[in-house]
C-alpha cells in the first residue's frame, strides 16, 4: 500500500494506497486514501476490514498488520475494528520534501494460509496421525486442522511477510506425529518459491552528480551518466526508464535523457553567459511504477568565446586647435567571460597625440596629449583596440574619427613679397592692371581674406586717384589714364586682413611700372624750327669729302626703341652734295666743293623714331658755300645789296652757332653729372643704355599742371652696340615738382 499528500486548494493532503497481498504472495492494489497534513493522532483514515472483505474474526486470526517504510509508523490498523487510524501526526515538509505528489507506501500482511498435502499412517485410532510440526523458521508456522472424516492435514501460515530480495526461496521440513507409544513421525520436505512483487524503489549509485562542461561543447555531447539500480530484479519490476522530473522549459530545450541507458546529452548549445549552472532532477521508475530520483548539478565552464564590447558614452568631435588637455571621448569596456577570458587591456596608435586614462572602475577616457594644430592635420582616425587575456586571446576594434575645428591663428599670407606690375601708357581707365593674392591656412571664415591699399609712404603720392582694389579677389585696377612721360613708376603697399577674431593681417609692396607707348613725334633742338630767322650753315668750298658741315640734335619723349632716331636727308638742292649720318644726325660733304656748285644750299632731313608705329619730324637747314673764313663777308661777282647784306649775317651766323656749341657742351656736362647724382640715390634706375627690352633706365616726373617747364635738361645716352663714343641722342628732360 502507499500513502501520498496532494494539493487540495489550501491544504496539502496525503494519498494512502493499500496493497492486498495474494494467497500466493503477490500484492495487488487495493486503493488510495488521502488525508489533510497535521491530522490528529487517531484520526480514522478507512475501514480496512470492509475494504479488503475480510470478517473481523478472519483478521483477527490471520494476524493482519501494518507495515510501513521507513522506522516510523505513521499508521495502526485497529484489528477488532479493521479501522486504518493515524498513529502520529503526518508532516508533508519532513516525509516528500519538495516532492509532489507525497506518496507514502504501507502494506497490510495478513497471516496467509497454505493448504498442505495430509500424511497416510496405516494405524488407526490414536495410532494415526495426530499432528503436524514444521522444522523451526521466522516466516511459517503450521496448523492442524481435522476434515469431516476425521482425518487431521496441515495448513502452513505465514506470519511474516516474505522478502524475495533477502531469501527467494525457503527450504522447511514438515513432520507428521502419531498418537501411539512410542510416537511415530514421517517428515515431508516443503520447498516454497517466492514470487516477487513491486516492493522496492529503483535507487540511483549516487543522489547528487557534479558534472562541469565547457559552454562550447558541441550538440549531442555526453554531459553525464546516470546509474538506479531495482531489488526487485525479475521482470517488468526490475526493468528501469529514467527520464527529467518536472524540467523547466528551459532544462527541457537544453537536455534529454536516454530512458534505457541514463545518459544524458546536449539538446542545445549552453553559454556560460547566459546560465551558468543547472540543477537537474532525474527520475528513475521501474515497471510497477514505482521510482527514485537525482540530482544532477551542471555547472557550466567558462570558454573565452566572447569579445570585449565598447561602448562609447560620449564623444566630443570636433575639438578646437591650440588648446589644452581636452577630454575626446568616454567609453566603457565589458567582457561577459569570467577570469582571466573577461580581464581587458586597451590600447590605441602610439603616433597620435592622444592618451587612453582609466576612470571609475571599467570606463576610460581618451584625452589629448598636447595641443593639436589643424593646419597640420584636420582630423584624426583613433583604432580603440580591446584585448582580452583568454586563450586564444580576442580583441575588439574601435574606430573614432575626431574633427579638428579651426582657431584663428595663422596671418594671410602673400604668394609674394613684393609685385611688379606692368601698365602701358595712355591705358583705358577702370583697366585691371593686375592681382595680388593671399591665402590663409586657416578655415571658414578665418581663412576669408580682404584686401585693401594702405597709406602711401609718400604724401604727395595721390595713390587713391592712381589705383584701387577689389576687397574680395585682390584684382587691381587703374583709375586713370598714366602718362609714362610724367610718372613713370610707383609703389604701394597692400594689406590682406582675415575675418577671424581678433582678426590677423599681413601687407606686400607692389609696385607699377607705366610702360612707355610711341606717342611723342621726335623733337629738334637743332636748328631750332621755329625761329624767325633761318640758321645757316658755312661750308668752305676748299673742305674735304667727309667735312663736318653741321648736326641736327632731336630728342624724343618717349623711351627705349620709341626713342631710338634715326636721321635720313629727304631733300636737297643738289643731291649727292651733302649726305646725312643715319645714328647721330651729323651732316657732312659728300664730295669735294667745286665752282660751278651753287652758293646756297637747302636740305631737309627727316628725323623717325623706332616707334610702332613709327613717328617723324623734319629739320630744314641752310647751307652757303664760302671761300673762307677770313672774311665775314666774301663778295660775290655782280653782288647785289640783297647778298652784301646776306654777307654781312654771315658773321653773325658763325658767332650764334659757336654760342650754342658752348652751351650744348656745357649742358651735356651739367646733364651728366645730375644724372650720376640721382642714380646714387635711387637704386631703381639702371644705367642709360639703349634698352634691351620694353623699359627705361629713368623716371620723368611732370608738375600737377602736366606742361613742360621753360627750362630743360638733357640727358645724353651712349648707344650700347657702337663702337664709337658718338652721342646717339639727347633727350629733354623735365625738372622735377
Amino acid at each position: 500500500m502507499e500513502i501520498g499528500w496532494m494539493h487540495s486548494r489550501r491544504q496539502r493532503q496525503v494519498l494512502v494506497f493499500f496493497v492486498l497481498l495474494s494467497l500466493s504472495g503477490a500484492g495487488a492494489e487495493l486503493g488510495s486514501y488521502s488525508v489533510v497534513e497535521e491530522t490528529e493522532r487517531g484520526s480514522f483514515v478507512a475501514n480496512l476490514g470492509k475494504d479488503l472483505g475480510l470478517g473481523l474474526t478472519e483478521m483477527s486470526t490471520r494476524r493482519a498488520r501494518i507495515i510501513s517504510q521507513g522506522k516510523k509508523q505513521h499508521l495502526q490498523l485497529k484489528v477488532q475494528t479493521g479501522d486504518l487510524l493515524i498513529n502520529e501526526k503526518l508532516d508533508r515538509e519532513e516525509l516528500c520534501g519538495p516532492t509532489e505528489p507525497c506518496i507514502l507506501h504501507f502494506q497490510v500482511p495478513l497471516g496467509t494460509e497454505f493448504p498442505l498435502y495430509h500424511a497416510l499412517d496405516l494405524d488407526v485410532g490414536s495410532n494415526n496421525v495426530q499432528n503436524y510440526k514444521i522444522s523451526p523458521n521466522s516466516h511459517f508456522g503450521v496448523l492442524t486442522k481435522e476434515r469431516n472424516d476425521g482425518r487431521k492435514y496441515p495448513e502452513l501460515v505465514l506470519d511474516k511477510e516474505l522478502d524475495r530480495e533477502e531469501e527467494p526461496q525457503l527450504r522447511l521440513t514438515l513432520t507428521a506425529l502419531d498418537g501411539g507409544s512410542p510416537p511415530r513421525s514421517g517428515t515431508a520436505q516443503v520447498r516454497i518459491e517466492v514470487v516477487d512483487i513491486n516492493d522496492n524503489a529503483p535507487e540511483f549509485e549516487q543522489p547528487i552528480y557534479q558534472v562541469r562542461i565547457p559552454e562550447n561543447s558541441s550538440l549531442g555531447s555526453l554531459v553525464a551518466t546516470v546509474s538506479a539500480r531495482d531489488l526487485d530484479n525479475s521482470g517488468a519490476n526490475g526493468k528501469i526508464s529514467y527520464t527529467l522530473f518536472q524540467p523547466s522549459e528551459d532544462i527541457s530545450k537544453t537536455l534529454e535523457v536516454n530512458a534505457m541507458t541514463g545518459e544524458i546529452r546536449l539538446r542545445k548549445q549552453v553559454d556560460f553567459e547566459a546560465v551558468k549552472s543547472y540543477e537537474v532532477h532525474i527520475k528513475a521508475t521501474d515497471g510497477g511504477g514505482l521510482s527514485g530520483k537525482c540530482t544532477l548539478l551542471l555547472q557550466v565552464v567558462d570558454v573565452n568565446d566572447n569579445p570585449p564590447q565598447v561602448t562609447i558614452s560620449a564623444l566630443t568631435s570636433p575639438i578646437p586647435e591650440n588648446s589644452p588637455e581636452i577630454v575626446v571621448a568616454v567609453f566603457s569596456i565589458s567582457d561577459p567571460d569570467s577570469g582571466n577570458n573577461g580581464k581587458t587591456i586597451s590600447s590605441i596608435q602610439e603616433d597620435l597625440p592622444f592618451l587612453l586614462k582609466p576612470s571609475v572602475k571599467n570606463f576610460y577616457t581618451l584625452v589629448t596629449d598636447r595641443a593639436l594644430d589643424r593646419e597640420a592635420r584636420v582630423e584624426y582616425n583613433i583604432t580603440l583596440t580591446v584585448t582580452d587575456m583568454g586563450t586564444p586571446r580576442l580583441k575588439t576594434e574601435h574606430n573614432i574619427t575626431v574633427q579638428i575645428s579651426d582657431v584663428n591663428d595663422n596671418a594671410p599670407a602673400f604668394t609674394q613679397t613684393s609685385y611688379t606690375l606692368f601698365v602701358r601708357e595712355n591705358n583705358s581707365p577702370a583697366l585691371h592692371i593686375g592681382s595680388v593674392s593671399a591665402t590663409d591656412r586657416d578655415s571658414g571664415t578665418n581663412a576669408q581674406v580682404t584686401y585693401s591699399l594702405l597709406p602711401p609712404q609718400d604724401p604727395h603720392l595721390p595713390l587713391s586717384s592712381l589705383v584701387s582694389i577689389n576687397a574680395d579677389n585682390g584684382h587691381l585696377f587703374a583709375l586713370r589714364s598714366l602718362d609714362y612721360e610724367a610718372l613713370q613708376g610707383f609703389e604701394f603697399l597692400v594689406g590682406a586682413a582675415d575675418r577671424g577674431s581678433p582678426a590677423l593681417s599681413s601687407e606686400a609692396l607692389v609696385r607699377v611700372l607705366v610702360l612707355d607707348a610711341n606717342d611723342n613725334s621726335p623733337f629738334v633742338l637743332y636748328p631750332l624750327q621755329n625761329s624767325s630767322t633761318p640758321c645757316t650753315e658755312l661750308v668752305p668750298r676748299a673742305a674735304e669729302p667727309g667735312y663736318l658741315v653741321t648736326k641736327v640734335v632731336a630728342v624724343d619723349g618717349d623711351s627705349g626703341q620709341n626713342a631710338w632716331l634715326s636721321y635720313q636727308l629727304l631733300k636737297a638742292t643738289e643731291p649727292g652734295l651733302f649726305g646725312v649720318w643715319a645714328h647721330n644726325g651729323e651732316v657732312r660733304t659728300a664730295r669735294l666743293l667745286s665752282e660751278r656748285d651753287a652758293v646756297k644750299h637747302r636740305l631737309v632731313v627727316l628725323v623717325r623714331d623706332h616707334g610702332e608705329p613709327p613717328r617723324s619730324a623734319t629739320a630744314t637747314l641752310h647751307i652757303l658755300l664760302v671761300d673762307g673764313f677770313s672774311q665775314p663777308f666774301l663778295p660775290l661777282p655782280e653782288a647785289t645789296p640783297a647778298q652784301a647784306q646776306t654777307e654781312s649775317l654771315t658773321v653773325y651766323l658763325v658767332v650764334a652757332l659757336a654760342s650754342v656749341s658752348s652751351l650744348f657742351l656745357l649742358s651735356v656736362l651739367l646733364f651728366v653729372a645730375v644724372r650720376l647724382c640721382r642714380r646714387s640715390r635711387a637704386a631703381s634706375v639702371g644705367r642709360c643704355l639703349v634698352p634691351q627690352g620694353p623699359f627705361p633706365g629713368y623716371l620723368v616726373d611732370v608738375s600737377g599742371t602736366e606742361t613742360p617747364s621753360q627750362s630743360y635738361q638733357y640727358e645724353v645716352c651712349l648707344a650700347g652696340d657702337s663702337r664709337t663714343s658718338e652721342f646717339k641722342f639727347l633727350k629733354p628732360i623735365l625738372p622735377n615738382i
